[in-house]
């Protein structure tokens, strides 16, 4: 068994097969996960950081190769993929910066105190890193989720060992960037076997499964994310499953705003709709808008071109639902971009439904539809659309367009999409995420399996730490991030407080 890569654009295979791993080298890639993880986990936080920072450098400098590679195979383009590239190089240095300001591991420190009940005894608490961690690689971003993507970089920086399953859509991208990834490891010291690549369908269930996997992220379809879930709480021993799956990140433009700026906002959605080919996982897919501003927004997407999708399947599911909605009696297709002449091109499109047979046909139209297509549902009353919001499923980011008038209109919008996004967008489009502590890519089923963590920015690293609590022991048997004297000069609660004592 083998994977093949595809050109796009082309439908061609691109690159010599690549074998697929056996049961039996995931097993003794997972075995030597384990070793390296015993010794890198031992590492001081700053020694890690510098080599992150090689890394990230090792990546920058095969920069041409990769990004060739990754454009031969996704058809995202060299501009998307030289800026992804630098993202994920950014990523791997603000991992590199969290380790060095420290306070990442929360340290805290209580003081003995005999005389409250129940007594307290001398108590310390700390993040320690979890083990082994399973990574598989997103389709729609050969870089910045995959190989050495937010997952990777994140648990190498808790300091955890990593197996990567690489995305079947892009085998020579997972290859050659993890080609440079070892030998940016080997580089600065690091203990081999601490971070892999392996091919495969069956090598992904396998990995999932093993014994010494103690965590796993994923990024991809919800079918694929669940079945993977359930594999990994039916385990002996069930382990966290952070998987990113689908968002309809449902986009409300309030009347003011429609009335106000209608050109502004729809040149803003066609832009954010399309981008990707519709292949991002923020992609505004879903708009609540009041009728007076459907014609600007079908005009913008009817000026729109599409271009290759990633692979066949995601361009015949794609095409398929397109063709669905076009021929059901519940919605009504309001614009059409074009798309160039390519294998698997995807083109733009725009659809519209009343929001009474919206709501009467709810769990149908919020059914996601990767690509870059929408559909707008039309409200009269803001009051009528307020009751609703609620009711739609879990999802990454919910976005809110209103003008200075709507404030107090907005914030109650805001209030209600808060109970079903992880990210609230004023004025602005979901596509894009900043590399952040305060970022966060999350939300309630089925957007992910676990809504109090993000996928992307520095929170990402508490999924594969773990508090352990030390009592009443020696100061110089404790890990230096609890030590009386506080050698690393880190932030630290100490009896409540924080600070750098």
């Amino acid at each position: 068994m083998s994977v093949q890569g595809y050109n796009p654009r082309t439908g061609e295979p691109f690159g010599e097969p690549v074998e697929a791993t056996s049961d039996g080298e995931v097993d003794r890639l997972c075995e030597a996960a384990a070793g390296a993880f015993q010794i890198w986990s031992e590492w001081t936080a700053a020694d890690r950081a510098t080599v992150l920072d090689l890394v990230a450098d090792r990546l920058d400098d095969e920069s041409e190769l990769l990004i060739s590679t990754a454009d031969s195979e996704t058809a995202l383009g060299l501009p998307r993929l030289t800026t992804e590239l630098k993202r994920t190089t950014n990523q791997l240095r603000l991992f590199a910066e969290v380790l060095r300001e420290g306070s990442y591991v929360e340290a805290m420190l209580d003081s003995p105190n005999p005389d409250i009940i129940p007594p307290r005894p001398d108590l310390r608490r700390v993040l320690r890193p979890m083990g082994v961690i399973a990574v598989y690689s997103a389709s729609n971003f050969p870089f910045a989720l995959s190989t050495v993507g937010s997952d990777t970089a994140s648990a190498l920086a808790a300091g955890c060992a990593v197996v990567v399953k690489a995305h079947s859509a892009h085998p020579n991208t997972s290859r050659e960037t993890g080609r440079v990834v070892t030998a940016a490891l080997k580089e600065g010291g690091a203990p081999d076997g601490l971070f892999s690549v392996i091919y495969g369908t069956q090598s992904g269930v396998r990995l999932v499964q093993h014994p010494h996997v103690k965590a796993a992220g994923f990024t991809g379809s919800v079918g694929g994310g669940r079945a993977l879930y359930d594999l990994a709480n039916s385990r002996p021993d069930p382990i966290p499953f952070y998987g990113e799956l689908g968002s309809i990140n449902p986009t409300v433009i309030l009347p003011a705003a429609a009335a106000d700026r209608p050109e502004e906002i729809a040149k803003g959605f066609a832009q954010s709709v399309t981008m990707g080919v519709g292949q991002f996982c923020t992609n505004p897919g879903l708009v609540f808008a009041p009728e007076s501003i459907v014609e600007p927004l079908a005009a913008a997407v009817a000026d729109s071109t599409g271009g290759a999708m990633l692979n066949e399947r995601m361009c015949h599911s794609y095409r398929s639902t397109v063709e669905a909605m076009a021929n059901s009696d519940l919605v009504q297709v309001v614009a059409t971009g074009t798309a160039p002449d390519e294998a698997w091109a995807g083109t733009p499109s725009l659809f519209k439904v009343s929001l009474d047979v919206f709501v009467a046909n709810l769990e149908k139209l919020t059914e996601e539809n990767f690509g870059p297509a929408g559909l707008v549902v039309t409200y009269d009353d803001p009051e009528t659309l307020l009751a609703l919001l609620h009711r739609l499923p879990g999802t990454l980011t919910g976005t809110v367009h209103a003008s200075d008038s709507e404030h107090e209109l907005a914030g109650r919008v805001a209030a209600e999409l808060r109970k079903i996004a992880g990210r609230l967008i004023y004025n602005g489009w979901p596509t894009g995420i900043a590399l952040a502590w305060a970022m966060q890519h999350g939300g309630p089923w089925p957007a992910t399996t676990n809504t109090i963590h993000t996928s992307i920015g520095v929170p990402g690293i508490y999924r594969w730490l773990a508090p352990v609590a030390y009592q009443t022991w020696p100061d110089a048997l404790l890990p230096p991030e609890l030590q009386d004297a506080n050698p690393l000069g880190i932030t630290r609660r100490r009896d409540g407080i924080l600070g750098k004592h």
